[in-house]
């Protein structure tokens, strides 16, 4: 294993020892939102003692098998690992036969990548690299590349844009195929999987520079800092509101199970004991065997009850994620109740339940949403008082003694009414009511919000991420 790096370490002030460097790097997991327990990380260095430490994989197994629990966390720990324990200093060791360095004078002329003769010989370089599959190989052209492409023209800072724009691997894929096709028919089982094969090794030797990126950065501006600006946090903590298409497609995943859960809490709720109504002629005849005196009581058999679940949800700009978000709960709630209604406000409501056709996609479900539903009364910003009153006086009906009513928003209502009493009838009337609110909790009763007063009427609960949302549905039991 390389020793620490000399810039990132002087910032740090002084030489960290491997404990240190244990320690700060459990504590950067703990930070990107990983599970990490300090049993766990006394079993990591249990696990360093068996192991040789200067064989970096061997060191990285060892950590990944105590200290990460599930796989989506694995690419979270990678990057910070690689932050931690750099597989390389500087422009890192060359193998032999590597041609050096070449140094760009900042202010250095360059002619365009498809003229200048370097830039030429490092893609048939690379192209070699993809072609064989040489993975060791590719991660050291990936280091070199950044150091030759890597920096700005001033040498301020490092982006892996301008060496994917100079290597331009992409533009590679037709002589690869070529390559490997000769004489074989296109467009066949052959050529997809060469494709693929292909595909994965470019996006790999983009990950390569991307990493190496990182790494110089975290030279120049420190391990701590980098490591903050690099890593996202892991999906059951991802906020709702920054997630992205992809994200959104990932929380769909896990929003089904925690679905389940709130399904079987609603319904666990909605009994009376465990037993059903009194039957009253059961007992009397019970009763005569003991004098008439009704020791021993009888029921009807519970019938069971699948709940049914009305929600609305808050389709405003300021909560334009959140409400993709919904959109997954109420794909994934609607095989759990006998029957799911959703509605959509922004200043006035309208239902959208017809939008929710089996199998069709999130954005395009919104994008119709926002085209179709009468969601716009006159300003179009939150008017949530309005929105209320809209909703009673057109889908009254839709909330009753077997109805879970369940509110989606940020309770921001740009200072406009609130309609109070109209949500406290409709609040009294369902079995259950809740509120989900995608604020974090120290912003409720700022500016417009008018979260406790409508928190006192219907129980609001902070539901910035599914760690949240699955603590909500425990909170239920």
């Amino acid at each position: 294993m390389p020793n620490p790096p000399e810039t990132g370490e002087r910032q740090a002030g002084g030489r960290r020892s491997l404990v240190d460097r244990h320690t700060a790097f459990v504590a950067a997991l703990r930070e990107a939102g990983l599970p990490v327990s300090v049993a766990e990380g006394l079993d990591a260095v249990r696990a360093m003692q068996v192991i040789d430490l200067v064989e970096r994989e061997s060191l990285r197994a060892a950590y990944a098998a105590t200290l990460v629990k599930r796989p989506v966390h694995r690419k979270t720990f990678d990057t910070l690992f690689d932050l931690w324990f750099p597989a390389a200093l500087g422009d890192g060791a060359a193998r032999p036969g590597d041609r050096p360095l070449r140094r760009h004078d900042p202010g250095e002329r360059r002619p365009p990548a498809a003229l200048d003769p370097e830039v030429q010989q490092r893609r048939a370089e690379l192209f070699e690299l993809l072609l064989a599959g040489d993975d060791p190989g590719l991660r050291q052209f990936a280091r070199t590349a950044v150091a030759e492409y890597g920096q700005t023209p001033r040498q301020e800072s490092w982006f892996s844009s301008s060496v994917l724009r100079t290597m331009s691997p992409e533009t590679l894929m037709a002589g690869l195929l070529e390559a490997v096709l000769t004489g074989q028919d296109r467009g066949g089982m052959a050529e997809q999987v060469a494709r693929r094969t292909f595909r994965d090794r470019i996006t790999r030797f983009e990950d390569l520079v991307a990493a190496e990126v990182r790494r110089r950065i975290a030279e120049d501006t420190g391990v701590e800092r980098t490591a903050r600006l690099a890593v996202r946090p892991p999906l059951e903590r991802l906020d709702f509101n920054s997630a992205t298409r992809a994200d959104m497609a990932a929380l769909r995943r896990e929003v089904y199970p925690l679905a389940r859960r709130l399904a079987s809490r609603l319904a666990q709720r909605n009994r009376i004991g465990n037993r059903g109504r009194l039957d009253f002629r059961r007992t009397v005849r019970a009763s005569l065997a003991t004098g008439g005196v009704p020791i021993t009581t009888h029921h009807r058999p519970r019938r069971p009850h699948k709940p049914e679940l009305v929600i609305l949800c808050d389709a405003s700009d300021s909560v334009s994620a959140f409400a993709h978000f919904t959109l997954l709960l109420t794909f994934a709630l609607r095989e759990q109740f006998s029957k799911v209604r959703a509605f959509a406000f922004i200043d006035a409501t309208d239902e959208i339940t017809k939008y929710f056709a089996p199998g069709t996609d999130v954005v395009e479900a919104m994008t119709r949403m926002a085209e179709e539903a009468d969601l716009v009364w006159i300003t179009g910003r939150s008017n949530y008082g309005h929105a209320i009153k809209v909703f009673d006086e057109k889908y009254g009906d839709a909330i009753n003694s077997k109805t879970s009513l369940l509110i989606l928003g940020d309770a921001r209502s740009n200072y406009g009414e609130l309609s109070l009493p109209i949500l406290k009838r409709m609040a009294g009337t369902a079995r259950h009511a809740y509120w989900l609110n995608p604020e974090p909790r120290r912003q409720w009763d700022t500016g417009d919000s008018a979260a406790s007063r409508y928190g006192d009427l219907v129980p609001m609960y902070e539901c910035r991420n599914l760690t949240q949302l699955a603590e909500f549905i425990e909170e239920l039991a």
